[in-house]
């Protein structure tokens, strides 16, 4: 569904208005408001973090963190909204996912929580190209079918040449959650797998406070990667019950 319906939108190429739309996904309600851009039109993303209950923030692994970017983090920061994160265009050439998460560290002071690493990077047509990602959650590699849209995606085993990698940014991932969780410290010390359950309800505690942002990947031009964003928006953003009401100002101050 084109939410930039606008004739300028649309002969631009960029996104001037917010405009909503309402998605099912697993028993779940998703009410998006897709925001523009664009630093010129940035009174549209303040109005509507006024009233969001989480945000996706989606950054270019190409661009990484722009200008526009800092200032919709710190709208975000105003409105004490959580937030997770897409690193998108992964199949663009220059594309840099681990780059894009030192920026984000290092100019918005985030805490960027990787639960995906992709599988290659640039264009497909290249030999290590990017084809997929590796959830690092259930530990499999996802590949996206083309020719569906991305409707139809495969698990499979991880490839031999990206499990030490899988297995490093695993054990990171773990280190965070057990400095925020006591119940998976408690299973990481006494050497058990922890179960998927316990990490995503740490990763959401950990998300809903603000602690850590988690972060997945993907090129949305080719729809790859974007049920676990959904996934995410589920498991790990507040649903209105989760957020206080929204408070309002009269303007005469009386």
């Amino acid at each position: 569904l084109p939410l930039d319906f606008d004739p300028e939108e649309a002969q631009r190429g960029i996104t001037i208005y917010s405009a909503a739309v309402t998605c099912p996904w697993k028993g779940c309600t998703i009410n998006l408001i897709d925001t523009p851009g664009h630093v010129d039109f940035t009174a549209e993303v303040e109005r509507s973090l006024r009233v969001l209950d989480g945000a996706v923030v989606i950054f270019s692994a190409v661009e990484g963190v722009e200008a526009q970017s800092e200032t919709v983090w710190r709208q975000a920061n105003k409105y004490k909204v959580p937030r997770i994160c897409m690193v998108n265009k992964m199949d663009r050439i220059g594309a840099g996912f681990h780059r894009v998460l030192e920026q984000i560290r290092s100019r918005l002071s985030a805490a960027p929580l990787p639960l995906q690493i992709p599988i290659g990077a640039g264009p497909s047509t290249n030999a290590d190209g990017f084809r997929g990602v590796i959830d690092l959650l259930t530990m499999k590699a996802i590949y996206w079918d083309a020719e569906s849209k991305g409707q139809s995606f495969r698990e499979e085993e991880i490839p031999e040449q990206y499990q030490d990698d899988a297995q490093l940014w695993r054990s990171e991932l773990f280190d965070v959650l057990s400095t925020n969780d006591d119940d998976v410290m408690m299973a990481c010390m006494e050497g058990d797998d922890v179960p998927i359950e316990l990490a995503i309800s740490a990763i959401r505690k950990a998300t809903l406070s603000g602690t850590v942002q988690p972060v997945f990947c993907g090129a949305s031009l080719d729809y790859i990667g974007v049920q676990p964003v959904l996934d995410g928006v589920k498991n790990f953003l507040p649903s209105p019950l989760d957020r206080p009401p929204v408070e309002g100002v009269i303007p005469s101050g009386k």
